[in-house]
């Protein structure tokens, strides 16, 4: 077989929208995927009656001049692969003991509502979301390109970006001086990051929650209908998309890595015994850099890339997919729109008790109800309604417990979930247990072996500020035909890997996708 232009380790968003374009562009291109599905954290499973996928909720970034938009309309994706706006009024609902905030689309009416909510703030909480405002501005006027930014931030008129480079959200919460339970309802998305304000860079958080204020997205067929399309494009363009391969090595000549060798496995992840080189004039890592860097050797690369692989990953989640019958979640504040509940207002200390002692006697969560969204059939049957929830994990804690005392991982499983259930039934839906009909959860282990995620990490290198500009990880390895495209060389979620995938399609074929 003919060497391939591009081998592309790993099948995740980054990968898809990289291979995709490249595909389009007439390039052959070979996707090589351990899990039996393509679209890593994108990717969507079955259980019984019902598909859930895997991570997603909602994106941002998808209008028409935006990152999502652009690289569809670069594929003749607009029309086909179809997105809905949540709710305008409250795409997010924070709920706190005593408040709640549903955060609607646009800065004036948020700082109304805040306002509204806490009168004797008034001045300094519209003057921070004036801050946020412009701290965006400055974002978005910049070049998107990390090598660039050093320079940039040098420069007049950037001077939002110099105060706040080294800062966390908490930092800019305390300048402004809000009270408690406003910085709970505004930093309640923590679950997006998998980190609470005294860890989350600012600029981060910034990115995210005003993509969101321009439009938060669902896909009106569910994430699978993106992930397809990619695919099919991918194969249209004479590239393959080869699911079930693992791969074991890379195979290197002097500086120049040239091709993977892979195992065929089962769909459990089991090897099989057959093994084949894949080789290609470039080779695109999609896996994690870390673990491809000592596959190869860490001595092979130069020190300033060794330095940058040094990364924390960032935390990982607890998930429970369920599925409930004859309840309508609409008549109990669910709909278009994501909840986000926490027990009080303190989301540092509740994120270090669940965290790092297991402690969720105070708990905070995501809740999600994809098919109040999007009214299209298909993952779920008539009468039936899915409800997501999401919180932090521990891996070592449940890594420990799964190898030393199984029964302890599923008391853990059952504790967080349980806990998750009393907090619904007291704030939300009463009876929500005689109508639930299935659940499954997910451990930060379920992510390690499906996801195959090192440490069950969601968001790749964790998203502090020291991990952000200038010396996060890119897609440079100092190794001649081989590039990391991931979320810990790039940036993570939907809108976030999409965007790294389009980067190294710029950098690699010259033509220009994004601004």
């Amino acid at each position: 077989m003919a060497d391939a232009d591009f081998v592309i380790v790993g099948s995740g968003l980054a990968a898809l929208s990289f291979g995709a374009l490249m595909a389009n562009a007439g390039r052959r291109v070979v996707i090589l995927e351990a899990h039996e599905k393509a679209g890593g954290y994108g990717h969507t499973f079955e259980a019984g009656e019902y598909r859930f996928n895997a991570q997603l909720h909602y994106v941002w970034n998808v209008g028409p001049d935006r990152t999502v938009g652009r690289f569809l309309a670069r594929l003749g994706l607009t029309d086909s692969v179809p997105f809905v706006q949540l709710d305008a009024n409250g795409y997010d609902h924070m709920r706190i003991p005593g408040f709640a905030l549903d955060v609607p689309y646009g800065f004036p009416e948020l700082a109304r509502r805040l306002v509204a909510l806490f009168p004797a703030h008034a001045t300094a909480l519209t003057d921070f979301v004036e801050e946020v405002r412009r701290t965006d501005e400055e974002l978005e006027s910049i070049p998107s390109s990390l090598a660039q930014l050093p320079l940039v931030i040098r420069g007049r008129g950037y001077r939002r970006i110099i105060r706040y480079r080294n800062a966390t959200l908490q930092d800019v919460f305390d300048r402004y001086h809000l009270p408690p339970e406003a910085q709970a309802l505004i930093a309640l998305q923590w679950p997006d990051f998998l980190l609470p304000p005294g860890q989350l860079s600012f600029f981060i958080w910034l990115k995210l929650f005003c993509g969101y204020a321009r439009g938060a997205y669902y896909p009106k067929r569910h994430f699978h209908d993106v992930i397809d399309a990619l695919v099919r494009v991918i194969e249209k363009g004479g590239g393959q998309v080869r699911l079930c391969r693992k791969v074991t090595s890379f195979l290197r000549e002097g500086r120049r890595i040239r091709g993977v060798r892979v195992e065929q496995v089962d769909t459990s992840g089991i090897g099989q015994g057959v093994f084949e080189d894949v080789m290609g004039q470039e080779v695109v890592c999609n896996m994690d850099p870390r673990q491809a860097a000592e596959m190869i050797g860490f001595d092979h690369f130069a020190p300033s890339v060794r330095k940058r692989l040094q990364y924390e990953y960032s935390p990982s989640s607890f998930v429970a997919y369920c599925a409930v019958k004859d309840l309508d979640l609409r008549q109990h504040g669910f709909g278009a729109w994501n909840v986000f509940h926490a027990d009080g207002p303190d989301l540092n200390g509740m994120f270090e008790a669940m965290h790092e002692r297991g402690d969720y006697s105070r708990i905070s969560f995501a809740m999600s109800t994809p098919n109040l969204i999007s009214d299209q059939p298909g993952d779920a049957p008539p009468g039936h309604q899915l409800l997501e929830l999401l919180t932090v994990a521990s891996h070592a804690r449940f890594l420990e417990s799964k190898l030393d005392a199984p029964r302890v991982y599923t008391q853990q499983k059952k504790h967080i979930f349980e806990r998750m259930l009393d907090v619904i039934e007291r704030d939300y839906v009463p009876d929500i247990r005689k109508h639930l009909v299935f659940h499954m959860t997910g451990s930060p282990t379920t992510s390690e072996r499906y996801v195959r995620a090192p440490a069950g990490n969601s968001y790749g290198a964790t998203m502090t500020p020291a991990r952000i500009w200038p010396g996060r990880l890119d897609h440079r390895t100092s190794l001649d035909g081989f590039h990391f495209c991931n979320a810990s060389s790039g940036f993570a979620g939907f809108a976030g890997t999409i965007f790294t995938g389009c980067r190294l399609y710029e950098h690699l074929s010259g033509d220009r996708v994004m601004r």
